[in-house]
């Protein structure tokens, strides 16, 4: 592992037409807020926006003057969409040529000569990891590579890749309220490999949903906010950041009040007597 990424990743599935659709300039300002506030890490797939998001962020960093070697960005490939593209079924490709492609046709559209950082989206019953391993090692030679890494892969999953080529990253789904990658082995796996997880939607449904699980949630977080004059969410990343995997949450807020309050998670130290207790109220029971 080469990339040093910012302990909170900025994530930009919903800042093209997927949800917010920013201006050029709009993006442009919040890229900037962003590294103000220490999150220099900006994370992509090549598939958000329809394929559009991208080029969409690209343009905005032209625009921004921002010096590159302060920034990482990282994409993902692999995701076969019928929007966007000329395709009859949503599939995954991960031959070396596509993967090769695809990582050039991110690099055109983010206007930069390497991504800090590319994963594999999601894994495919069909990938092969010899062909994978021979893709990576191409792009990291020519350098528009310097990590590599997967999302959304099971430990032997991982293992099957790891075995013909280093895995420096994951990037999961892991919150207080889908906490499973804590119990099913996946963080565990990540630990005893070096891997450094990464956590998409690491705010979890607390915010989305009217559950049981989320109203405990809330009646517990509505204290904590009182003992550490924080917000719920500063908490709730807190939590995924107290876990001895060194995960990464990647926070898609374009809220710019929230993004200023982001780093205040890191220097939290959340007492773990309250971490068990938002395990055991998001759970509904105590621990085993």
């Amino acid at each position: 592992m080469k990339t040093k990424l910012s302990p909170i990743v900025a994530g930009t599935m919903n800042w093209g037409i997927w949800d917010k659709k920013l201006s050029t300039s709009e993006m442009d300002h919040l890229m900037h807020i962003c590294i103000e506030n220490k999150i220099t890490t900006f994370d992509h797939a090549d598939i958000y926006g329809d394929y559009t998001t991208e080029a969409d962020f690209g343009k905005a960093f032209k625009q921004s003057n921002i010096d590159r070697n302060k920034i990482q960005l990282i994409s993902k490939c692999g995701i076969q969409h019928i929007k966007g593209r000329d395709n009859k079924i949503k599939h995954y490709d991960y031959s070396k040529e596509y993967i090769v492609w695809s990582v050039e046709n991110s690099l055109k559209n983010l206007q930069t000569d390497y991504l800090d950082v590319l994963l594999l989206h999601r894994p495919s019953p069909l990938m092969q990891a010899d062909e994978i391993a021979e893709a990576v090692a191409k792009l990291q030679e020519e350098g528009k590579i310097i990590d590599f890494g997967l999302s959304n892969f099971t430990p032997s999953q991982t293992e099957l890749i790891r075995q013909k080529t280093a895995v420096s990253f994951n990037q999961i789904q892991f919150s207080a309220t889908h906490f499973e990658p804590m119990l099913d082995g996946s963080l565990d796996y990540m630990q005893l490999h070096n891997i450094r997880p990464m956590s998409w939607n690491p705010l979890g449904t607390v915010f989305r949903e009217d559950s049981e699980q989320t109203r405990r949630l809330k009646k517990l977080l509505a204290q904590l906010v009182e003992k550490y004059h924080l917000g719920s969410d500063s908490i709730l990343l807190a939590w995924i950041l107290s876990h001895p995997a060194n995960v990464i949450p990647v926070a898609g807020t374009v809220n710019i009040a929230r993004i200023q309050a982001l780093m205040k998670a890191v220097e939290m130290d959340l007492d773990p007597l309250d971490w068990f207790a938002i395990w055991t109220e998001s759970m509904g029971a105590k621990v085993p």
